[in-house]
C-alpha cells in the first residue's frame, strides 16, 4: 500500500483531531495537530502578556518567535503525541477556553503562520501523515492525495466543546462556548492570510448527525479508495 498525505480541515470543534488520530492509528501514520501548535503560540503570548482581552502586541510576539520551540512527544499511555512548548508539556494548558479565545487572533499573524507552515511541511516530507487544521489542504499540502473538510452547525459544535470542557472540570457556560465558536469561525474565515476555505478538491463532511464511529468508517472508505488509485 502506497503512503499518502491526508489533509483534514474544517471549523473548530468538528472533531478533526479525533478523526485524524483514529486514521493515524489505523494506518500507522504520523499524526500532527496543527491547532495545538497555534494554541501553544497563543499560550506563549498569554504568559508573556503579549495578548489580553483588549490588547495584542503583535510586534512583541513576532520578535519572540525565534524563542518559541514546539515539539510533539508521543505519550504511550494516552496513545497520541502531546504538545511541548520550550521543553514543557503544555497539552492540558492549551485546551482551555481562555486559550481558545485568543488562538484565532494569533493565527492571523502572517509571521506566525509562516513559521508554523514551514515546520508542518517539513513533517510531511515523507508522506504517511495525517494533519488537521485550517489551511492544510489549501496551503500546507495543496497536493495532498486526500483532502477532507469537516463542518457542523455552530450550536452542535458548541455543545460538544462545552461537554468536553465540563468533563475536564472547567467552569464555563454553554453561552460562553457558543460565543467563542462563532467568533473563531468569523476570524478564521475572514483573515487576510490563509483564511479557512474549502479546497476545490476537498470532500466536505457535515458530521452534525454522525457519531465518531460512523464518521471514521466513512473516511476510512475514502482513504482506501484513494490508495487504490495513486
Amino acid at each position: 500500500m502506497r503512503n499518502i498525505t491526508i489533509a483534514i480541515d474544517g471549523f473548530s470543534s468538528t472533531g478533526k483531531s479525533t478523526l485524524a488520530k483514529q486514521l493515524a492509528k489505523e494506518l500507522a501514520y504520523v499524526y500532527v495537530d496543527t491547532g495545538a501548535m497555534y494554541r501553544a503560540v497563543a499560550f506563549f503570548a498569554m504568559n508573556n502578556n503579549f495578548i489580553k482581552a483588549d490588547f495584542f502586541d503583535k510586534k512583541a510576539l513576532i520578535d519572540s518567535l525565534p524563542k518559541i520551540q514546539l515539539e510533539f512527544k508521543y505519550n504511550s499511555h494516552l496513545g497520541f503525541a502531546e504538545m511541548y512548548l520550550n521543553g514543557e508539556n503544555v497539552e492540558r494548558q492549551i485546551r482551555t477556553i481562555e486559550v481558545s479565545s485568543f488562538v484565532s487572533k494569533v493565527a492571523e499573524v502572517s509571521e506566525v503562520r509562516s513559521k508554523l507552515v514551514e515546520q508542518q511541511q517539513e513533517m510531511g516530507t515523507n508522506k504517511a501523515i495525517v494533519m488537521d487544521g485550517r489551511d492544510i489542504g489549501t496551503v500546507v499540502f495543496p497536493t495532498a492525495e486526500l483532502k477532507i473538510f469537516m463542518t457542523a452547525s455552530a450550536e452542535t459544535r458548541a455543545q460538544r466543546r462545552f461537554d468536553e470542557l465540563k468533563q475536564k472540570g472547567d467552569d464555563v457556560s454553554y453561552e460562553e462556548v457558543l460565543k467563542n465558536v462563532v467568533e473563531r469561525d468569523y476570524i478564521d474565515t475572514h483573515r487576510d492570510d490563509s483564511p479557512l476555505v474549502i479546497a476545490e478538491d476537498a470532500i466536505e463532511i457535515d458530521n452534525s448527525y454522525l457519531n465518531k464511529e460512523e464518521q471514521f468508517a466513512a473516511v476510512l472508505d475514502l482513504v482506501n479508495e484513494v490508495v487504490k488509485t495513486v
